[in-house]
Parts: structure tokens; sequence; C-alpha cells
């Protein structure tokens, strides 16, 4: 297949697709979904298969949550999945901003051991707001082709309301499109719970 635009994937979804958390533990129901989170205006894919959409409040400063969220070379302190990060571009996170990580998968039911190359590409994104970004996942006989994640950032009282939803499209990810909508569940719902912990205890310090 030819390189294509950069589509989304979460980290904490590969770790599940590596089969640390059975299908049992990832029954998560999905979130209802009467709209869809956009930023400036763009949304998650309307036609994915998979889709799933949760939220959390984060007794932290919004500037707290935001700068651990756009940090993304800092990722690796915070989020367990991640191996490798990498910058492909230079000066503030912003629209356009693209950044490479890895993450190591061990053997699945449906896939071999790998390592997932993720390169994503920031679409759109409003400071303290909202960032939508896109990018693909690529690993030796595992794929996630096309995906859109968007988060959401609002004080509330008490803290901050992050949400965040994303899709997943493609031939192999579609193949169980229930199951695959459980493990992207169970990832989103650790990433949040990370970005949760890590904000809170740095409001703490």
């Amino acid at each position: 297949m030819s390189r294509f635009a950069a589509l989304t994937v979460s980290v904490a979804t590969a770790a599940i697709l590596a089969g640390n958390i059975s299908a049992a533990q990832a029954t998560i129901a999905q979130q209802p979904n009467p709209a869809g989170l956009t930023c400036r205006g763009a949304g998650v894919d309307p036609a994915a298969k998979v889709r799933y959409r949760s939220e959390i409040l984060v007794k932290a400063p919004l500037r707290t949550i935001w700068n651990l969220q756009t940090d993304v070379e800092r990722w690796p302190t915070w989020q367990k999945p991640v191996a490798t990060m990498k910058r492909l571009d230079k000066g503030p996170f912003r629209e356009h901003s693209r950044f490479r990580w890895t993450t190591p998968v061990p053997a699945t039911p449906v896939s071999p051991p790998t390592t997932l190359v993720i390169t994503s590409t920031v679409k759109q994104l409003k400071k303290d707001a909202c960032i939508r970004w896109t990018g693909p996942a690529i690993g030796k006989g595992l794929r996630i082709d096309r995906g859109v994640h968007v988060w959401t950032f609002k004080k509330v009282k008490g803290g901050v309301l992050v949400r965040t939803e994303e899709t997943h499209a493609g031939k192999q990810i579609e193949s169980n499109a229930p199951l695959a909508t459980q493990f992207l569940g169970q990832g989103l719902e650790a990433w949040l719970r990370d970005l949760k912990t890590t904000a809170e205890a740095k409001h703490r310090s």
C-alpha cells in the first residue's frame, strides 16, 4: 500500500492489542456519542466502524494538563506503552506538527510480535481547548490504516473535563469491529487515567 496521509492511533490501544489485557477484561461499553467531539469544526470519521468516546475529570490546572498532552517528547515518562518518541519538526506544538513514536507489541491471536511505528500529524488545534491529530500505526502483521483522534479540554467546577474520541478504520481492524472497539476503549480509558494521575501529582507537588 502506498504511503498515505497520517491517520490516528492511541498508543495505549497498541498495548491492548499486544494482548496484555484479555477480551473479557476489555468489555467496556462504548460511550454515548450524540454528536461527536470536534476541534475547529473537524471531528472523527463518521463512517468508521470502530469508534469510542470517553471523558474524565482531572483535578489540576488546565495549563498543567495541556502541557502534559502537548509535550509529546515527554510522553514516555508517563505513558508506559511509548518506547520511543521524536518530534519531526521544530518549534511549538501547533497545527501541522508531526511526531513519530514506537511501541513494542508481543504476539496476539491475530498478529505476530512486532513494533508499531506511529506517525502523527496535528490537523487542528486550539490552545487550551482542543487537539485533533491523525496518524497510521504500522508493524509487521499489524496495521491500523485510518483513524482520527480528538481531544477537548474544558474548565468545570472542581477541575478540567477532558474528553477524547477516536475512530479506526481499515481491513484488519474492521475484521472484528466489536472486539476492536473494546480494545480501543480500554486503551483510551488507560490514557485518560494516566493523564489524570500525572497531572494531579504535578499539581500536588
